[in-house]
């Protein structure tokens, strides 16, 4: 097989399923699902990122909080339950199609400025769940290391460990993934169960050695004094736990998979909304029993030096005590259950990836176009994975800072969606409460940022990143056809035809909207006659775009006819001019079978600043530029539409 063959076949494999030319809902979840699941299923599926936090939780929580770990972890469920979840419930409400609370800002920030700050969004999204990926595959390679069964077997292999469980991960991804929801329901059964197990195991030790209760108590008490010390302490040191508020994004990115009725109205699906709204609070309600209780027996049951860097419940402290109260073979399905859900997590967080990145850089003219598929971006990703696996040494600690920052940072945004959505509907209360929140997940983000200033760092590295790969890609596709759909009128279509078949030629004269008396057309027409020399008898139609949101890239055209003053007019509503006369050329050319002939004057100015124009406002050179775009999208010089220039 020649190489060019090769080459081919690998373009074709990886570029299978790219199947939706607009880039809206690409990735795993791309298409409206063929089957729906009950909300409860569904939370399973959201649970293996959500509920395998405790796998390293309570254990980050001890090295960060130390002996006050359990009273920070209850202000961080009292945050959970009365900030998180409320706003979280609203989201699912407002943006029910599953695009989460970047959409709902997205909505109230137009133009180029809402356009980059979605764009710095989706970095701390993309730390958020890049960080999922590399710290959940790590703290699975320390549960499977650190099993008393193979102690010292694999020291040092850390790293080749976690890169193989990514590998695979990613593997599972290019042969195509499908959400196994079944599996999720599985794993977050049993390792509930199992952790639901231990706790209580951990408590009867509790209640048989009272003890450990005092000795805990006179430490707070030595170390902080007053216990509203260490009270206010917790209430500062929370921050640092932030990891157990991860998934509640998501929750609601998962909206269209929850069955709903077919009574609903598409606008509106009630049951969809409220099947949504039952699995944040129920998932928010368990993962909060067992952040408290995980974390009042890690602390009091296990030796502090044991949570540091080498001890035995670093990155892994309910298994520590699995093993330590129930015995080796219970303790090595426990690590295998955990180990099997932090991989499955991961699953989870690339598919998270796959939908939302190509949801919004494609329609941005953002990306390139093989980011509409699936394997391609797969590859980045794990590519991506692989980098910060060994900058970071796979040491779950280390990458918590850049985990809590992206987790943060959404969930921050997304109150802030909330408090202006209910401005927006004059709801006072509930913006001033929503606003109490906003400041109190605002606090949160800083303390977190001071704390660890790593994770802000990462942040900026994807947010950068994000930036320059969208603006460059922006460039270099600003001379492709930007429409999705273009569509005449009856009256626009009737003009087309009556000349096409009457003259067998189709003439349109580029127009400025808003020159509109019968003088403005008059002038026009006998200018155009005169100096881009349109035969006499020849007909003429004038093309009018008018202004629209130049920051958008994919668009619907609609082109509507009218008489104005005597004359035939077609006015296009794009963002773009060029490119929206591009694209009514060739619309008109496969109606009519003609290649239709435009005609413009050039524009005055530096040629630099027009480019720059055309690139940010979608104006500039408009007769350059719309020849440019007929000519990448129709390499057949006899069948491109014709553009004439005086």
């Amino acid at each position: 097989m020649n190489t060019t063959a090769v080459r081919r076949r690998t373009s074709r494999w990886l570029l299978e399923g790219y199947t939706d030319p607009r880039g809206r809902h690409p990735g795993p979840h791309a298409q409206e699902p063929h089957r729906t699941h009950s909300w409860w299923k569904v939370m399973c599926l959201t649970g293996v990122d959500y509920f395998s936090t405790l796998g390293y939780q309570p254990a980050i929580a001890a090295v960060a909080a130390g002996v006050i770990s359990p009273l920070a972890t209850l202000v961080l469920v009292a945050l959970t339950l009365l900030g998180a979840l409320p706003v979280y419930r609203r989201v699912a409400r407002e943006s029910h199609e599953g695009s989460g609370s970047i959409q709902m800002l997205e909505k109230l920030l137009p133009w180029w400025g809402g356009k980059l700050f979605v764009l710095v969004l989706l970095g701390f999204a993309a730390t958020d769940f890049m960080i999922t990926i590399t710290l959940s595959s790590a703290d699975a390679t320390a549960h499977a290391i650190h099993n008393p069964l193979v102690e010292g077997a694999f020291d040092g292999w850390q790293v080749p460990i976690t890169l193989g469980l990514i590998a695979l991960l990613g593997l599972v991804f290019l042969k195509g993934f499908r959400e196994a929801i079944g599996i999720a329901v599985v794993l977050v059964f049993a390792f509930l169960g199992l952790n639901a197990i231990v706790i209580v195991t951990a408590f009867t030790h509790l209640g048989d050695n009272p003890h450990v209760v005092d000795d805990w108590w006179g430490a707070v008490t030595t170390g902080y004094g007053n216990p509203l010390f260490a009270v206010a302490v917790a209430l500062i040191v929370f921050p640092k736990l932030a990891l157990g508020l991860s998934g509640f994004e998501t929750g609601v990115a998962l909206m269209p998979q929850i069955e709903g009725s077919e009574q609903d109205p598409p606008k509106v699906p009630r049951a969809r909304i409220a099947g949504a709204r039952k699995l944040l609070t129920t998932s928010a309600l368990i993962m909060s029993v067992f952040l408290v209780a995980s974390s009042v027996v890690t602390t009091l049951l296990i030796p502090q030096a044991e949570f540091q860097e080498g001890g035995e419940a670093n990155g892994r402290a309910l298994a520590y005590l699995a093993h330590e109260y129930l015995g080796e073979g219970f303790g090595s399905v426990y690590d295998i259950v955990t180990i099997a859900i932090l991989w499955f997590a991961g699953a989870s967080a690339l598919a998270g990836l796959l939908n939302l990145v190509p949801r919004y850089l494609p329609r941005y003219g953002m990306a390139p176009q093989w980011a509409r598929a699936v394997r391609p971006l797969v590859l980045v990703f794990i590519a991506i994975a692989f980098v910060i696996t060994i900058g970071f040494d796979a040491d779950v600690d280390a990458q918590g800072g850049a985990y809590a920052t992206g987790v943060l940072v959404l969930i921050t945004t997304a109150s802030v969606a909330v408090t202006l959505s209910a401005r927006a509907k004059r709801q006072r209360k509930r913006t001033i409460g929503f606003g109490l929140v906003t400041v109190v997940f605002l606090y949160t983000t800083v303390a977190n940022v001071i704390e660890r200033p790593d994770g802000v760092r990462i942040a900026a590295f994807f947010v950068l990143g994000i930036l320059t790969v969208s603006l460059l890609s922006r460039i270099l596709r600003s001379f492709q056809i930007r429409a999705t759909s273009m569509t005449l009128d009856e009256t626009a279509l009737a003009f087309v035809r009556e000349d096409a078949e009457t003259y067998d030629s189709v003439r349109f004269v580029a127009h400025e909207p808003g020159l509109d008396t019968e003088a403005d057309y008059s002038r026009k027409l006998r200018d155009e006659r005169r100096f881009n020399h349109i035969p006499g008898k020849s007909p003429v139609i004038f093309l009018e775009v008018l202004p629209r949101d130049s920051s958008e890239f994919e668009e619907d055209l609609a082109a509507c006819g009218k008489v104005v003053h005597g004359y035939r007019v077609i006015r296009v509503p794009s963002g773009n001019v060029p490119a929206a006369i591009a694209a009514f050329l060739l619309e008109v050319r496969d109606q009519t079978g003609v290649a239709p002939h435009a005609y413009f004057q050039w524009t005055e100015g530096n040629p630099a600043v027009q480019m720059l124009r055309f690139l940010i406002t979608g104006t500039g050179e408009v007769a350059t530029n719309t020849r440019e775009i007929l000519r990448e999208a129709e390499p057949a010089p006899k069948r491109r539409p014709v553009v004439h220039v005086s």
